[in-house]
């Protein structure tokens, strides 16, 4: 018997603020991402003061970045069950420090996670731009940024299911594509997409994933990793911030994965001379190639920054010129398209055609608002933490980001635990039954 082939799924219209596309419950604004798991657009909701998956009632002017899976993948399972482990395990990770996921769902063929739109830059374009303009991120800012950092891997790390048994979250592609600066100072983490978790055992010791550059020395090995490896991979980052240097580069695979298996790491006082003593030891502590010797925590990491950095008295303010001052086109930008987007809304006349709770050019899945949702999505039950505290009116991508394209989650239906045990205690933590 051979199987019928599954129907194409129609691509959609990325629509625009002056010509919004309907999706399910939201507004499509534009595309501002693309990569090879997914494309990001900039939406808001058809009608302001919707609740969403999490119970959280949305303003007038919140956005969203809506991430649909490329429809190509949708085609394919198991790239369907990867996009909605990701989504699920984001749900989990409500704090301030990490974007936040609101929804998962699908409207259609097409599925989708929406997140909290963050307007600003990942931090490898604030690091270019710095050795562009030949300037370096100045030592307090740096230290501020890994310190919140921290925050967000800390309760990622510590998360636990509702009789206080750890998830053993680890990401493990902590890399500055990952850290998203706002334009109004804000630190915050995106992509758990390959993060090792009791509720997705399927990455095997041996299989790398992740960025080379910014790997730990057992990463690279191919051991079991913990919550040290995403410490190691911090303070790389932070090491760069205060150099403006990539800290592990070769002209080949082999020879860099070498040095970061070696983990010599220079003080970062030898490229930059504002950097004391005092926070050398901090970085190179981070940066210990035996696990022993290296922060056992990321609270631990982030307490010895935020004890450093005391003597700066940074403002909030300081860190929203920095990104202003080095992007003051790119915000002037930003500013006015944020501005139509949240002006935005569907013909009148074409509103008027449908019914209340209809798309046009879709079929959806609905999902009737509720505070603790229970999301079916190819046979995986998503349940939604509790009521989440941030605000949602800022921007998760920019024009022109490129997504990453590695690993976004994985394993199969088959990987899942059935019954009792983690899942029965996930369902009990969130609300699920």
């Amino acid at each position: 018997m051979v199987d019928k082939p599954k129907a194409d799924v129609v691509k959609l219209d990325p629509g625009s603020a002056a010509d919004p596309t309907p999706f399910g419950r939201y507004l499509l604004l534009g595309m501002i991402a693309r990569g090879g798991m997914a494309e990001v657009y900039r939406a808001k909701e058809r009608e302001a003061g919707g609740v969403d998956s999490l119970g959280t009632r949305s303003s007038a002017d919140a956005l969203y970045a809506v991430k649909c899976m490329r429809p190509q993948l949708a085609k394919e399972a198991r790239f369907v069950d990867m996009f909605v482990r990701e989504g699920k395990l984001a749900m989990m990770l409500d704090h301030s420090s990490i974007v936040r996921t609101v929804e998962i769902d699908r409207v259609d063929q097409h599925h989708f996670i929406a997140m909290e739109y963050i307007g600003g830059k990942d931090l490898t374009q604030v690091l270019r731009r710095c050795q562009e303009t030949n300037q370096r991120i100045p030592v307090p800012h740096a230290c501020f940024i890994a310190a919140r950092m921290c925050e967000g891997l800390q309760f990622a790390h510590t998360l636990a299911d509702q009789e206080g048994r750890p998830l053993n979250i680890v990401n493990r592609d902590v890399s500055p594509s990952n850290v998203r600066i706002s334009y109004d100072g804000e630190v915050k983490l995106l992509d758990f997409g390959i993060a090792q978790a009791m509720l997705k055992i399927t990455s095997e010791i041996g299989v790398l994933k992740g960025k080379f550059s910014y790997m730990s020395p057992e990463q690279i090995r191919g051991m079991p990793v913990d919550a040290r490896t995403d410490v190691f991979s911090t303070g790389i980052i932070l090491h760069e911030m205060l150099t403006t240097e990539k800290l592990f580069r070769s002209d080949t695979e082999f020879a860099l994965m070498e040095k970061v298996r070696k983990a010599e790491v220079p003080p970062p006082s030898k490229y930059n001379r504002r950097v004391p003593e005092a926070l050398d030891k901090i970085v190179l502590k981070a940066l210990a190639r035996d696990l022993p010797d290296r922060y056992q925590s990321a609270a631990e990491f982030g307490a010895d920054l935020d004890a450093f950095g005391l003597q700066y008295k940074l403002k909030s303010t300081e860190m929203q010129e920095l990104v202003r001052g080095l992007f003051r086109a790119d915000y002037q930008k930003e500013a006015e398209e944020v501005a139509a987007c949240r002006a935005a809304s569907l013909d009148r006349e074409l509103e008027l055609s449908v019914e209340p709770g209809d798309v046009v050019g879709v079929d959806p899945v609905r999902t009737p608002p509720r505070p603790f949702a229970a999301i079916e999505a190819d046979g995986l039950q998503v349940t939604a933490p509790g009521p989440a505290t941030q605000d949602s009116r800022n921007a998760v991508t920019h024009p022109g980001q490129q997504l990453p394209q590695g690993d976004a989650g994985g394993g199969s239906k088959d990987d899942q635990p059935q019954g009792g045990g983690l899942w029965a205690r996930l369902r009990g933590r969130f609300g699920g039954k």
